[in-house]
């Protein structure tokens, strides 16, 4: 399958609550974010293009004081998780203020799953 993604998404070492806000039921846990999107892991699959406003309880952040980030969203994708009893949700923002991208590049910066190998000292083996 093609990627369609305008900015790549990134994994998060973070799995914050998603709240559907108007209903108070919980969708998931963010599983990755970028700055127009995010993928929510949830126990119950949701109805494509349904819109809805999310609240993402958000992690400790340094110097935001703020613990909820509400958002319009709509539901782009949902398809069976690798394990079978969850749900890999897509959603892409509707609106993103420009205080919202400041919290949201913050909880990317301080929580993001870094996949880089460890720079450990070279085996001695290998000079052998």
């Amino acid at each position: 399958m093609q990627e369609r993604r305008k900015l790549p998404r990134k994994d998060l070492m973070s799995y914050s609550q998603v709240f559907d806000l108007y209903r108070g039921k919980l969708i998931g846990y963010l599983g990755d974010l970028n700055l127009i999107g995010a993928m929510v892991i949830g126990d119950s699959p949701v109805r494509v293009d349904e819109k809805l406003t999310i609240s993402i309880q958000l992690p400790e952040l340094p110097n935001i004081s703020a613990t909820r980030l509400a958002l319009p969203i709509r539901i782009v994708w949902c398809r069976p998780d690798v394990s079978p009893q969850y749900y890999n949700i897509g959603m892409e923002f509707d609106l993103v203020t420009d205080e919202q991208k400041k919290i949201i590049e913050a909880v990317i910066e301080n929580y993001e799953f870094r996949r880089q190998a460890p720079n450990y000292p070279p085996n001695p083996a290998e000079f052998e």
